[in-house]
């Protein structure tokens, strides 16, 4: 069977590096970039975060939107099975927090390292620099594939595109014009893992604070998310992990009205806030109010805590008021801002949308209206949460298609 593999990222390479190792199969592998795996480069900050190596239930957790779709790739391979592929190919890997996965050398180019050698050892014909134009059925059957470099013909497509992240890698949505084209349904694509822009901000004072062990909540008309943990102000509003984890489950949200709200004392109630600052009160009773807020706040957040609470940052301590009092523990419990918008695809980490999972076979990932015409990877409407998990559900489906080809060829 000659199989053409359309797109070099992690789905790519794992199903060519499968379906290759049936002799019979003819394999080539189509990328649009000067080398393979250019995404992966800057995954993990250039470390490329593997996997995550977590049992099934906690994986699906994780993902964000059609996780069921994924139960026959995780089964098949699992993030356990993931380890061992790289391990077996002689890359060394290594566990750290959270238990995301990354090769021991931290150096994302051994990855693509290792599915260099197997497309080399297999036969895998690479092309590189190679941009498809269109894909199309033949009258008598099969596929024809147009690129800059002329028509190729096959009995077998993967597109493995990628969704609309990261645009400088080659992801520019080309796949999803393919699906269309086959009569695909498409979800729109939104950015996730994103940051968010907020209305009104002064950036220019906040730009690069971070805020750890915080809680942020985005309010929405009839419902609310929120999570624990870091973030960081922008220039153009925040971003960090509990952002990003935000932005992914309000992508496809209106935000219309659509507030953040930032509790920066989560561990602490409002009854023990109102002790904590009546004690504070009396021992710095003769402090300024601006003075003493170092005691509460990071000196870079303090201008923008007074502002927004119209606060008299001249006053003294011993001068503030209960109905003042409440509403610095009012403002510390609830720091809000009006949110614009989710930043662009420029800066999202994957894509939340893509071809509809209802047309996509689970147990090869071919499609359901166009036999022999497969999709892999993030192009498909799957998307994750930070953590190694989007890269795992790019292998996985990579591979389920693989080994489909491999043993029908």
């Amino acid at each position: 069977m000659k199989i053409i593999i359309i797109g070099g990222g992690p789905a790519g390479l794992m199903c060519s590096s499968i379906c290759s190792e049936n002799a019979k199969n003819e394999v080539y592998l189509f990328d649009g970039n000067e080398k393979l795996g250019k995404k992966l480069f800057i995954t993990g900050k250039g470390r490329c975060n593997l996997t995550n190596l977590c049992d099934k239930e906690e994986f699906l957790k994780n993902v964000v939107r059609n996780g069921k779709f994924l139960y026959g790739a995780l089964n098949s391979f699992s993030p356990k099975d993931a380890v061992n592929f790289f391990e077996n190919h002689h890359l060394k890997t290594k566990v750290e927090r959270g238990d995301r996965v990354f090769p021991d050398s931290d150096k994302a180019s051994d990855v693509t390292r290792v599915f260099e050698k197997i497309s080399l050892e297999n036969g895998v014909k690479v092309m590189l620099n190679t941009l498809v134009k269109s894909i199309k059925k033949t009258d008598v059957g099969g596929f024809v594939v147009t690129t800059q470099k002329g028509d190729f013909f096959c009995d077998a497509v993967v597109i493995a595109t990628g969704g609309k992240s990261y645009s400088s890698t080659g992801s520019t949505g080309d796949g999803l014009t393919f699906a269309r084209s086959f009569s695909h349904s498409i979800i729109v694509p939104k950015p996730a893992l994103v940051p968010i822009i907020l209305k009104s901000f002064r950036g220019e004072d906040l730009n690069g604070l971070s805020l750890k062990n915080v809680s942020v909540t985005v309010k929405l008309k009839d419902k609310t998310f929120s999570q624990f943990g870091e973030m960081v102000f922008t220039q153009t509003g925040v971003s960090g992990p509990a952002v990003l984890t935000l932005s992914s489950f309000i992508t496809r949200e209106d935000l219309k009205g659509a507030k953040l709200s930032i509790d920066l004392k989560p561990a602490l109630s409002k009854e023990q806030l109102n002790d904590r600052l009546l004690r504070d009160f009396a021992t710095f009773k003769t402090k300024i109010f601006k003075n003493y807020l170092k005691e509460l706040l990071p000196s870079s957040l303090i201008n923008e805590f007074i502002l927004k609470g119209k606060f008299d940052e001249k006053m003294p301590v011993c001068d503030l008021t209960k109905e003042m009092r409440l509403k610095i523990i009012d403002l510390l419990k609830n720091f809000e801002y009006n949110i614009k918008q989710l930043d662009s695809f420029d800066y999202a980490i994957v894509t939340s949308g893509g071809v509809d999972t209802k047309e996509i076979n689970p147990k090869n990932m071919e499609s359901k209206i166009v036999k022999n015409l497969f999709f892999v990877g993030e192009v498909l409407d799957l998307d994750a949460l930070t953590g190694g998990f989007n890269i795992h559900i790019a292998l996985s489906t990579g591979f389920m298609a693989g080994k489909y080809l491999k043993e029908n060829g």
